[in-house]
């Protein structure tokens, strides 16, 4: 329970409008966080929860948006979108798209907010299982694996500030994406426990990240998959 003497912290979550970006915004708000969502179609405000319609691929308005906030706690970035093909059909624009929302908008994020971020916040960002490679989505791989890389070098480098900066890589999660037209080529294969990911469950461990006994765990990549990967 929030303490009212207490401010409530304040999360930055993109792609709050759909997915798993949503559960993790629900998830918060449930927990007594403020939330503001980032997304070029925001979901409708509430109490302690402000949308900002926004392209996140546009790195200026992105960062000009995110420093005019009040002070941020944790981030965390959810947005992203599935592009897939096979070598010799891959399309430079689908990997570069990709790219953009994945890694730099949360590098645009995470560099325009660091001057005033606050020792002990948390960065989570949303990585994939696919991460380790996968026929069909190299491009979508690559970004991803981009962002365990990225992830790494800055817990490296704000772990002293007690900073935690973590990947939550789940496996085919019920969302949008699974019925995406762009990954027709790749349709999603249900993990071993006989269902698809939820994306509570994986709401559930970004909360635990941002949580009080999260504070020792920095530079991972925690695979949500379903035994997918076993």
């Amino acid at each position: 329970m929030q303490d009212n003497a207490t401010p409530a912290r304040h999360a930055l979550v993109t792609g709050a409008s759909s997915g798993i970006g949503a559960a993790i915004a629900r998830r918060l708000l449930s927990a007594g966080w403020q939330v503001t969502g980032l997304d070029r179609t925001p979901a409708p405000g509430g109490v302690r929860f402000s949308a900002i319609e926004i392209d996140l691929t546009d790195a200026g308005q992105l960062a000009a948006a995110v420093t005019a906030l009040p002070p941020v706690d944790a981030v965390v970035h959810a947005a992203g979108f599935m592009r897939t093909a096979v070598l010799g059909e891959l399309k430079p624009e689908d990997g570069e798209g990709m790219w953009r929302i994945h890694v730099e908008a949360a590098a645009v994020l995470a560099n325009a907010l660091m001057p005033t971020l606050p020792d002990g916040a948390r960065i989570v960002l949303i990585g994939s299982r696919t991460a380790a490679g996968a026929p069909g989505r190299s491009q979508y791989a690559a970004t991803k694996a981009a962002l365990v890389g990225m992830a790494r070098s800055w817990a490296a480098e704000l772990a002293p500030r007690g900073i935690t900066v973590n990947v939550v890589a789940p496996g085919a999660t019920e969302t949008p994406m699974l019925n995406d037209p762009g990954r027709k080529g790749t349709p999603p294969r249900t993990p071993p426990i006989g269902r698809f990911i939820r994306p509570d469950e994986v709401a559930g461990m970004v909360g635990f990240l941002l949580g009080p006994d999260a504070g020792a765990i920095t530079g991972q990549q925690i695979v949500i998959c379903g035994g997918g990967s076993l």
